[in-house]
């Protein structure tokens, strides 16, 4: 006797695809990437710019406070006081959040994949790699501390004789001066900086990297800018403080 077996039915074939296809999560780890990528280098090419203008205190208070005011009258009167300013400051802004959720999502979701168990042994050049949520945290929360104290001088973050700007005059210069002037301020901008330039240089290879960059003559290009980029922002920045505190710039 010959025993036949009935086919599976095609409505048995779909719910066992379904069943196996795995689920698809919005966003795609590859948007994601491309989202801090691009945020990355606006970022990068923003804390440049910023330190270049920060050495104007180098040339005086009527260089550094002229450059403040200047700042809030761009483009005028095509576009209206302060308008340029804040317009860059909702452009930060939009990629700030843009960049931080992206870093969550991929975070918690290379965690899941790794599972329980960590990874030891790991050589010393993917310390950069892995300190990037550490060094971004404090980046954030230094982020909130430079706003409360040189841009909205709230207290007793920003010093005592912090004095705000006026549409037609600015006392940058010496609001700068009156921050780094105290010890522990200094040493967290000096300690931020540090962090910065270890998030910038790896996070700017790595934007390159996500972008497409796959040559080998770009890829050490690439990693060449990153830590010229990083280390112009780090030092440039790390002299304000020392400057302040050892009277160069008072």
């Amino acid at each position: 006797m010959t025993t036949t077996h009935a086919a599976p039915t095609r409505t048995g074939d779909k719910a066992a695809t379904t069943a196996a296809a795995p689920v698809r999560r919005l966003p795609s780890d590859f948007a994601c990437k491309q989202v801090m990528a691009w945020t990355g280098l606006i970022f990068g090419l923003f804390v440049l710019v910023h330190m270049v203008g920060n050495m104007k205190a180098y040339l005086g208070p009527a260089e550094f406070d002229s450059y403040a005011v200047w700042l809030r009258h761009m483009l005028e009167p095509v576009a209206p006081p302060a308008g340029v300013l804040w317009l860059v400051r909702a452009v930060l802004l939009t990629c700030l959040v843009a960049h931080l959720t992206c870093a969550t999502i991929l975070f918690f979701r290379a965690r899941a994949r790794r599972g329980p168990f960590r990874r030891k042994g790991l050589p010393l050049r993917s310390f950069a790699a892995r300190s990037m949520p550490v060094t971004g945290l404090v980046l954030l929360l230094f982020i909130i501390f430079h706003i409360l104290d040189l841009t909205t001088g709230t207290r007793p973050i920003a010093s005592a004789q912090y004095t705000p700007m006026t549409a037609a005059r600015s006392v940058a210069y010496d609001n700068l001066v009156h921050s780094f002037d105290r010890p522990w301020v200094s040493a967290f901008y000096i300690l931020a900086m540090l962090l910065l330039g270890l998030h910038l240089s790896h996070g700017l290879w790595l934007a390159v990297n996500d972008l497409g960059a796959t040559g080998r003559r770009v890829r050490q290009v690439s990693v060449a800018g990153a830590g010229i980029v990083a280390l112009a922002v780090m030092v440039g920045n790390i002299s304000l403080p020392i400057a302040v505190l050892t009277g160069v710039v008072s």
